[in-house]
């Protein structure tokens, strides 16, 4: 049996480490094969000198976090459980804990993984930025939060959001209403990322005045987008033409994100994913970058994550199995 000691600053320090119930400290325990005792100012990590050396980073690991302002969340304790796993934990550090911006209800938005800090500095310091990846990595989120904060600072006079009108493998049939109410559908998810940023009310005074636009890609046809904020959500579902279209529509003083996951295409069959061409066609174009999350960017339930791994393994099985043949 082998031993630990590590010392904590403050009693809010061991708090915020244990969280409710000591979830956080269990989920520790549980990986590691340790045990975990707080005796005043100190931890006592116990187990096999392997496993508890590796138990000790993953909680100075949480400490920084902690010492950066940061709330524990169980996915943040697991992310910090995997960068261990992979040996990477002092790349905690490099995470910054500067916000993005303040949400309507006065939440901060920051980075909550190493693939997202890449992907707001590549936003940061390119023109155009491809972001792809699995479902709840935060790709479109973080893009609007950027995109308000550069409207915010009247770094642009427009944020323009847009994604195509392609149904997702099932048949809506004719919408009530309107244009504007057929499409919105198709739409709502940019609405939901806005309204959080910005509150309804603050939203729709924007929209009233032209500030913010969000419209189906086929809109952008015949214009030029000066000083302007423009995402391209859902992008994977763009045909070549389309991206085309899309990526020439960028005027002055204007920043492009363009989002996707590659491996959720439903445009029909034997038509080619616009997304899948242009990053292979601009990837070595100056002031243009593509970040590519994976499965340990993702920030929403535990089980997506699960989800989105397993699929990725059926994927290799079966292009293995399609080698063989």
């Amino acid at each position: 049996m082998y031993e630990q000691i590590i010392n904590v600053d403050r009693m809010e320090q061991a708090v915020s480490l244990f969280g409710s119930f000591d979830e956080n400290i269990k989920m520790i325990e549980n990986e590691f094969s340790v045990g975990v005792i707080s005796r005043g100012s100190e931890l006592k990590v116990t187990g096999e000198a392997e496993n508890v050396s590796r138990a000790a980073k993953a909680i100075n690991g949480l400490l920084t976090l902690i010492n950066k302002g940061e709330t524990l969340s169980e996915q943040n304790v697991r992310y910090v459980i995997s960068l261990v796993g992979e040996g990477n934990e002092d790349k905690l550090e490099s995470m910054s804990s500067d916000c993005i911006c303040i949400s309507a209800k006065g939440k901060p938005i920051k980075p909550k993984t190493l693939g997202q800090k890449r992907y707001t500095q590549a936003i940061k310091d390119n023109t155009i930025v491809f972001g792809v990846g699995p479902a709840g990595t935060g790709k479109t989120y973080l893009a609007v939060a950027m995109a308000v904060t550069a409207f915010r600072q009247k770094q642009v006079n427009r944020i323009i959001l847009t994604r195509p009108a392609v149904e997702a493998g099932e048949k809506l049939g004719f919408l009530p209403g309107d244009l504007q109410q057929k499409v919105d559908p198709y739409l709502r998810p940019l609405y939901d990322a806005l309204f959080d940023m910005l509150g309804a009310e603050s939203f729709q005074k924007c929209q009233e005045r032209g500030s913010i636009e969000v419209a189906p890609l086929a809109y952008m046809r015949g214009r030029t987008l000066d000083d302007s904020f423009i995402i391209l959500d859902e992008a994977q579902n763009t045909t070549r033409e389309q991206m085309k279209m899309f990526l020439t529509r960028l005027g002055f003083n204007s920043k492009m994100v363009i989002t996707g996951d590659v491996t959720q295409v439903d445009l029909p069959d034997g038509k080619k994913s616009g997304l899948v061409e242009v990053i292979k066609i601009l990837k070595n174009i100056d002031d243009i970058d593509t970040v590519r999350f994976s499965e340990k960017d993702v920030v929403r339930h535990k089980l997506v994550q699960d989800i989105v791994r397993a699929y990725e393994k059926n994927e290799q099985r079966n292009k293995q199995e399609g080698w063989k043949k």
